[in-house]
């Protein structure tokens, strides 16, 4: 291990199903001397991103929460997004969840989620889970939104997410190409069984901004007349985000620009 991927690889390990570690099996783990683990573990728990718990283990420290923190007050989309899936769930005025929800590397995460009160909906989608990239409304319109170029990049990557085997790769790109054209996306049991994703997308591109705003409703519940009404909803509100986000997210050339205009005073 080197660089910043000493570091990635070992919290990697940090999962829910094994939230502790040692150092020696870390080290086992990851093939890598017991020293290096060692060095390297004590250099995360200075910044706090380990903490000691019992025996030589540790566990993921404080510092993700204090991050987690300023995500969910600097991010304009998860500020201005947010709120609006408690409005979303409401005017759908049936068991559900809404999801916002972005790329995050060769996967697609949930960063905001609201259920319906009392929903017996359940679904896999929540807050900081990384979910599959090929499958899904939530994923296949953010796939949508991607230039031939970065897509190719991501598929390449997506090894423990490809398209069903139903698919070919054709058939994979001419339904994104569909999805880019309808402008949104239905997905019955691609991800959870028993559920429907319904997603349209929220695309900024002078912004780079590329997300999804989803609704997972039961199965049983859906019929298209339903499934209409819903993308419309999530239409609606999706072009209320882009309104909103569009004075908080400085373009791309912005902050280049006011560099060239200071070294120029």
């Amino acid at each position: 291990m080197s660089g910043i991927d000493r570091y990635i690889n070992v919290l990697d390990l940090f999962t829910t199903e094994k939230s502790m570690w040692t150092a020696q099996g870390v080290a086992s783990a990851l093939n890598v001397p017991t020293s290096t683990t060692y060095r390297t573990m004590r250099e995360l728990a200075r910044v706090n991103m380990l903490e000691p718990a019992t025996e030589g283990h540790y566990r993921l420290g404080s510092a993700f929460i204090e991050f987690d923190r300023r995500t969910r007050l600097t991010d304009p989309l998860v500020q201005v997004g947010e709120p609006m899936l408690t409005d979303i769930v409401h005017h759908a005025n049936i068991p559900c969840v809404a999801v916002l929800a972005r790329l995050y590397g060769s996967t697609v995460m949930c960063i905001a989620d609201s259920r319906s009160a009392g929903t017996a909906v359940q679904t896999s989608y929540e807050r900081g889970r990384p979910r599959p990239l090929t499958r899904g409304a939530t994923s296949k319109v953010i796939l949508a939104q991607l230039t031939t170029r970065r897509l190719n990049k991501l598929l390449v990557t997506a090894n423990p997410s490809p398209p069903p085997p139903s698919l070919s790769d054709e058939a994979f790109r001419d339904e994104l190409a569909l999805i880019r054209k309808n402008g949104y996306c239905v997905a019955r049991g691609e991800v959870d069984e028993g559920r429907v994703g319904i997603a349209v997308p929220i695309s900024i591109q002078e912004q780079a901004l590329i997300a999804s705003l989803s609704l997972v409703i039961d199965a049983a519940s859906s019929n298209q007349s339903l499934e209409r009404q819903l993308v419309l909803l999530l239409v609606s509100a999706a072009a209320l985000i882009k309104e909103q986000l569009a004075p908080r997210i400085p373009t791309l050339g912005s902050e280049s620009e006011a560099s060239s205009e200071g070294s120029n005073k």
